[in-house]
């Protein structure tokens, strides 16, 4: 290890904080409080130096007068910006709306409701850089201060996501995560309609990880999150996660076609040899059934491999993401990495 460089030539790593805001007319200036104090340089507890260079306030059009107060800020603090989206289009729409905004080397994602601790931004960055992870997600370490019904249908949702459609990193999602800025923007840009904002991360990010974070309670805000927001959220994972479920119909129609035939020859064998049917042309409409309803599912399996194709064209999965050098970019940026 060579020795650190002096302070003033280290690399400061430049955040910028996104909050899609819906409900926060009275948490969100206590989380704007909190986050301004991070627009001087802090040093985390890595060594790594740091500071929030921007403070995006995405617009969602919500229930109270977030809006008043997102006006109020921006006259307060220079570096506080609000992001009018023209109608409700839900959380992760308006959080990819406030990234495409930013300009920071890394894009921190948090609630409005106050109960994700900036102090946390450091360690989350510490964890970036030594596995040199695109992606670091907060790990809660107590439970998630919500309903019951909230957290268990949480955790059924990443169940599901996991162990039937084969997302190995449903269970790491949180709302609060930090991102490589170039990565979460190639997002923003080209996302889809009604795309799942984690499942498109893992598109494009080369690794995934998780930070250790204490969840705080959500303060004076309650929560907006009914039975139908999280029946459309589940279904929005599901519908990104990939094409497994479509797979799933062509090798059903697959093996159909096959049984359905290998049985078609059974009955036209015992018909023949043994005359044990003695319904008159049970046999014959048995075989058409077998054949012709497994060649139905067959077909409906191919075209729903081209189903597929175009699910993910139509939400913006990209064939490839050309990146900078990790060692010449934020990754790249250690305590022991003179600034260029």
């Amino acid at each position: 290890m060579g020795e650190a460089a002096p302070e003033e030539q280290q690399y400061i790593h430049t955040v910028s904080a996104v909050i899609p805001v819906y409900g926060g007319e009275k948490t969100l200036t206590g989380v704007v409080s909190e986050l301004a104090a991070f627009h001087a340089v802090r040093r985390s507890k890595g060594g790594n130096r740091y500071r929030v260079s921007q403070i995006l306030l995405a617009y969602d059009h919500g229930r109270d007068r977030s809006d008043e107060v997102i006006r109020s800020l921006e006259r307060q603090y220079p570096f506080v910006h609000g992001v009018w989206l023209t109608r409700n289009y839900g959380q992760h729409p308006a959080t990819l709306a406030g990234i495409s905004q930013s300009t920071g080397d890394w894009v921190v994602t948090m609630d409005e409701d106050g109960q994700h601790d900036p102090n946390c931004i450091g360690d989350m960055l510490d964890h970036a850089l030594e596995q040199q992870a695109d992606v670091v997600y907060a790990d809660p370490t107590n439970a998630a201060p919500h309903s019951f019904f909230r957290n268990i249908t949480s955790w059924g949702a990443k169940f599901v996501a996991k162990h039937l459609l084969g997302s190995n990193d449903a269970p790491k999602y949180q709302s609060f995560r930090l991102i490589l800025g170039s990565v979460a923007r190639t997002l923003a840009h080209q996302s889809g309609n009604d795309v799942y904002l984690d499942v498109a991360l893992g598109w494009i990010a080369s690794r995934i990880a998780t930070c250790p974070v204490a969840l705080r309670s959500e303060g004076d805000h309650q929560s907006t999150y009914n039975l139908s927001r999280l029946l459309g959220h589940f279904w929005r994972m599901v519908f990104t996660s990939g094409t497994r479920p479509l797979r799933f119909i062509s090798v059903l129609g697959a093996l159909t076609s096959i049984v359905g035939i290998i049985w078609a020859i059974v009955l036209i064998c015992i018909q023949l040899f043994s005359h044990a049917i003695s319904v008159q042309g049970w046999t014959s409409l048995m075989v058409v059934v077998l054949i012709f309803s497994g060649l139905i599912l067959l077909a409906i399996g191919v075209m729903a491999e081209y189903l597929g194709i175009i699910v993910h064209n139509a939400m913006g999965m990209p064939l490839y993401r050309i990146g900078e050098d990790p060692a010449k970019g934020p990754l790249g940026k250690r305590p022991n990495t003179p600034n260029d």
